[in-house]
């Protein structure tokens, strides 16, 4: 059963389909609140960010993806796209918005239950217990604080997605050693599917983009990803 704190938000304008998740997501012990509009969501995030945001791409008044890339500059909450949008490309751009999660209609009602009870494992459960040192790499260097949850690189603060946290700590956990993007969404995302690597490759590439210039992770062509920091006594940032 479901922990009483977790609230779920769903946002879908079909009313069948949202009762229908709504009544399955509870009967599963969530507490669970649903939306046919993003005007109606966007008021309820500002009063409370739930626990996790089941969100459908195409609504009456605006585009699911432009709303949960506002969210996000916001808040990490972990977020479900459940959408008829089905093709690969769709699935890569909810994963390049920091999605943790991607459903496409029609699906089963037990499916998504999974999907969410795997999310917010992951969300709350984080495994990894990476050095809470500094790394350098070149004339770079980096605090990676896993118990206060704060990446700082060069000094300044760095924002990473949930997804994203997931796998640098991974990465950072398995440093110096390759790992293959299956690994990756072995052990960050609970799936492996051939069709999803190349969402492992748009993460990197988004970890890549927020840690500046520092070559903090080495591509291994058609394997994987290195972490290649390294640990340095008697540093103070």
């Amino acid at each position: 059963m479901a922990e009483t704190q977790d609230l779920i938000y769903i946002v879908e304008d079909h009313e069948v389909i949202r009762e229908g998740v709504r009544q399955y997501l509870e009967l599963s012990g969530y507490q669970v609140k649903g939306f046919a509009t993003l005007r109606a969501v966007r008021e309820a995030v500002a009063r409370e960010v739930p626990s996790l945001l089941i969100q459908d791409v195409m609504l009456p008044d605006g585009d699911g993806f432009a709303f949960v890339k506002q969210l996000k500059e916001k808040c990490d909450c972990p977020v479900i796209f459940m959408t008829a949008r089905s093709e690969e490309s769709d699935r890569i751009l909810g994963f390049e918005l920091g999605a943790d999660d991607y459903i496409s209609k029609p699906f089963s009602p037990k499916e998504l239950v999974l999907r969410v009870q795997a999310v917010l494992r992951r969300y709350r459960n984080n495994s990894y217990s990476p050095s809470d040192g500094f790394l350098y790499v070149n004339d770079h260097s980096m605090r990676f604080d896993e118990t206060d949850h704060q990446l700082l690189v060069d000094g300044g603060e760095v924002i990473l997605t949930a997804a994203e946290w997931r796998i640098l700590a991974f990465l950072i956990e398995n440093s110096h050693h390759l790992v293959s993007r299956s690994q990756i969404l072995e052990e960050c995302f609970d799936y492996a599917v051939d069709s999803y690597e190349r969402v492992v490759d748009t993460h990197i590439k988004n970890i890549r983009s927020k840690l500046g210039d520092g070559p903090w992770i080495e591509t291994v062509r058609g394997y994987g990803y290195r972490f290649i920091g390294h640990e340095k006594e008697g540093a103070v940032l």
